[in-house]
């Protein structure tokens, strides 16, 4: 009883952090009114675009920031689906003998399936983040794709040379701060490599690859192998022909 009690406590845990990142629609309409806000302007300068929306990209980059760390963290919990899964059929066994369940316990079957679902996939929120900004440009035709694909090539330059220049690197108060900038230059590389045509590994890309993967590698092992994988496993022209062989053996 007890090991069903401990993993009913995982579970209810489980289901307001989900019950949070299922609401797709509410994280829908916050990426969809940043990146409107972001990229409604046609503008010459990127940089100096981010410097005078700067709160609106700081918002952007926190939303990065925690679908980066919730997929990490959920990668290195595999057991959470076998729990869920557990909790469910005891769940169904509770009901069939009558057993009440405790209180904010149980979870409704509709909400039970969607969290299986959302569980399913290796990395859930960067998926609800790719697929929300693939939809934002495919219904926002009316402007350029590029107001889209600078902004984000611009954010994983400023990050990466923020990171690779010691000038700088020497301001951030603490490590958490670069875990932070090393989490939105990934978000960013992933998101423009979904909605921009050739991708983010391609030659005619507007990332420095190299330099976003050896920033990444100059750092300790164990804080990056995370964000090594995202690119590894969740990019969409990683493994194109046009990507070069240099970028492929950099994420071996």
């Amino acid at each position: 009883m007890e090991n069903i009690h401990v993993r009913c406590q995982l579970c209810t845990e489980q289901k307001h952090s989900a019950s949070n990142a299922l609401n797709s629609t509410n994280i829908r309409s916050a990426l969809h009114s940043l990146l409107r806000a972001l990229t409604s302007e046609t503008y010459d300068d990127p940089t100096q675009h981010l410097e005078r929306e700067q709160a609106l990209a700081k918002q952007f980059a926190e939303i990065l920031h925690f679908t980066l760390r919730f997929d990490e963290l959920k990668m290195t919990n595999p057991a959470i689906q076998n729990d869920f899964s557990y909790y469910r059929r005891t769940l169904s066994r509770m009901r069939i003998n009558n057993v009440p369940a405790e209180g904010e316990n149980e979870v409704n079957n509709e909400l039970a399936n969607r969290i299986s679902l959302f569980y399913a996939d290796a990395t859930p929120m960067l998926k609800t983040l790719s697929d929300g900004t693939t939809k934002f440009v495919s219904e926002n035709k009316n402007l350029p794709i590029e107001n889209t694909t600078d902004v984000l090539s611009t954010m994983a330059s400023v990050c990466k040379v923020m990171l690779e220049t010691p000038e700088y690197r020497s301001r951030f108060s603490s490590e958490e701060t670069v875990s932070f900038c090393l989490r939105v230059m990934v978000g960013v590389i992933i998101l423009y490599d979904y909605v921009h045509p050739v991708g983010a590994f391609a030659k005619s890309s507007k990332i420095d690859m190299k330099g976003c993967i050896k920033v990444l590698r100059d750092q300790p092992p164990n804080s990056v192998e995370g964000l090594l994988n995202a690119l590894r496993y969740t990019t969409k022209h990683l493994n194109d022909e046009s990507t070069t062989k240099t970028i492929k053996s950099m994420l071996q």
